[in-house]
């Protein structure tokens, strides 16, 4: 069966991220792909819509990033455990065959050039807002979002569904030492309106 994949709003996107879950970077740039780990993403602004997210130097992905000036912020699953994990503990500069060790399949969406990584639980398509004093002094990335995307049997109607969904589906938070948690159950306050 296919993934069931649907558009998310760019209004929306931040929603996407701002549980503050583990992400995975990808970036293309002439014939070569890669995908890293990263912990720190986070929404910036929702009209145009804009996230940041922390790349080091050392980092292969930040280079195909601004070589290309595109990139993609996708959420894994408790699924993918392991493949994210490897994603952000390997380089490709020492392992050219990253992606197939760490079982990484990609595709595309929307005729975009841009590597987007099966299985994962929502992805953003990111044009990067150059920043050089930042990104030299702080490895800070700016992206305005132009495409949003979410696997609709965990996040549909602009909310997050993890607690309908198969546990597989929910979204990791990196600790250290290979430590993760996954996202838990859903609490509300008694006087929380429905957005």
């Amino acid at each position: 069966m296919d993934q069931p994949i649907a558009a998310v709003a760019l209004e929306k996107a931040y929603r996407l991220i701002n549980h503050g879950p583990t992400a995975l970077v990808s970036a293309r740039y002439q014939g070569t792909d890669n995908v890293m780990s990263a912990s720190w993403v986070c929404g910036l602004d929702f009209t145009p819509a804009k996230l940041t997210v922390v790349l080091d130097k050392i980092a292969r992905t930040r280079q195909l990033i601004e070589q290309s000036g595109m990139f993609v912020i996708q959420v894994p699953t408790v699924a993918q455990l392991q493949m994210t994990h490897t994603l952000g503990t390997t380089s490709l500069t020492e392992l050219p065959d990253k992606l197939a060790r760490a079982g990484t399949e990609l595709f595309t969406i929307g005729g975009l050039d841009l590597p987007f990584v099966k299985g994962c639980a929502a992805w953003l398509a990111c044009r990067l807002i150059p920043e050089p004093h930042n990104q030299q002094a702080h490895d800070l990335f700016i992206g305005e979002i132009i495409g949003a995307w979410a696997d609709s049997r965990v996040f549909r109607d602009g909310h997050w569904q993890f607690e309908h969904a198969d546990p597989a589906l929910r979204s990791l938070h990196y600790i250290a030492g290979g430590q993760f948690y996954a996202t838990g159950e859903a609490l509300r306050v008694a006087d929380s309106s429905a957005e």
